[in-house]
């Protein structure tokens, strides 16, 4: 079978990126621990989110701005400045973070990047994903790389046509069901979900039953899949 193009996602499938979350809304149960518990602060957290996703998007911009927003509502609208200031120190950081790439991603890409067209397709902040992936070394793997502000399998029949030979001749590869691998394959492509250990649960979901789907213990086991595609 003819498969010419493949999309990667990017954060918790090619670098980390939700253990920085995970450790920022740590801190910011810390800092509220007098407001509320730490299941509490994370539903409202939670909720407010995806009542924003619409408003922000997706990344650490938004993911600021709602947790201010928490805290307001925490603290009746009169959030401490120190709170504040805390908030969006952390924001700062999470956004100077170090990319540190995932085990075997460099190998795989460098495998796939001579017999494939390599696509970067993630959802995000357009300046902070092309800081991570100049940061991260891989830039050059990729023959295309689009920051959309949604996946869903408009998106990828429009990728995969721009980039590619359409979506039945491509794969998508990632850590998300929800946003990597359904749409993916309802646009007629390929879809290998690789977990990571920490799943945002607005990207959670079941997994297909379906012929184009497989599930790959790592990044490594991508070339062989794809060469099991072809054969």
């Amino acid at each position: 079978m003819a498969l010419t193009t493949v999309g990667f996602d990017a954060d918790d499938t090619l670098w980390h990126n939700e253990t920085v979350f995970r450790l920022t809304q740590q801190r910011f149960a810390e800092l509220l621990a007098d407001r509320a518990d730490a299941s509490e602060l994370e539903a409202r957290l939670a909720a407010t989110e995806k009542r924003n996703l619409s408003l922000y998007g997706y990344g650490v911009k938004g993911f600021t701005l709602s947790l201010i927003e928490t805290a307001m509502e925490l603290c009746d609208g009169e959030a401490p400045a120190h709170v504040v200031r805390e908030i969006l120190a952390a924001g700062r950081e999470m956004l100077a973070h170090p990319v540190e790439t995932l085990p075997g991603v460099d190998e795989a890409l460098a495998a796939l990047a001579d017999r494939y067209r390599l696509v970067l397709i993630t959802k995000g902040d357009l300046f902070h994903q092309e800081r991570k992936l100049a940061a991260s070394g891989l830039g050059e793997l990729f023959a295309a790389v689009e920051i959309v502000s949604e996946k869903d399998a408009s998106t990828y029949r429009r990728v995969f046509e721009r980039h590619g030979t359409g979506a039945g001749e491509a794969a998508m590869v990632g850590n998300s069901m929800r946003s990597d691998v359904l749409p993916a394959i309802e646009a007629g492509a390929w879809g290998a979900y690789v977990p990571y250990p920490l799943v945002w649960a607005h990207e959670a979901a079941e997994a297909p039953e379906h012929p184009r789907y497989a599930e790959l213990a790592s990044i490594a086991e991508v070339p062989a899949w794809l060469e099991a595609i072809r054969a």
